[in-house]
């Protein structure tokens, strides 16, 4: 069994700990979400539906845990969406190329996408037609 490096590599870009690191990862996730809205058509059509989903969800009489999770599988998407955004940046990054593997790659991604938005519209018609029937 081969032995492992007691100092493995580490990126430079890999933050520290602290609040410090807290502090700079919450600027990276608004930078994600800026370049996400930007750059990403399916995540600005996504993001358009998961507000009105969320006020529609505040306002329908339903008990606040069936509002947590209307509003939850809607922020799942996404989630979800933003995962598939940077594997397919990886992909580009690696090459921009044709290739199998990149394209199961990014075909992955997708589904994924679409087992989440099925989960949501599940979800919301389990719980709607439970109140309204």
């Amino acid at each position: 069994m081969p032995e492992q490096d007691p100092h493995p590599e580490v990126s430079e870009f890999k933050s520290k700990s602290g609040l410090k690191r807290i502090f700079f990862a919450l600027f990276y996730s608004f930078d994600g979400f800026k370049s996400a809205w930007k750059h990403e058509h399916a995540f600005r059509q996504e993001l358009v539906l998961v507000i009105g989903g969320v006020i529609v969800a505040l306002v329908l009489p339903v008990s606040a845990y069936q509002k947590l999770m209307l509003i939850v599988v809607l922020l799942l998407i996404l989630i979800v969406e933003l995962i598939n955004s940077a594997i397919e940046a990886v992909v580009d990054r690696v090459s921009l190329e044709r290739h199998s593997l990149s394209k199961n790659a990014k075909d992955f991604g997708s589904a994924a996408v679409l087992l989440t938005l099925i989960i949501a519209i599940s979800t919301w018609a389990v719980i709607l037609v439970e109140r309204f029937s």
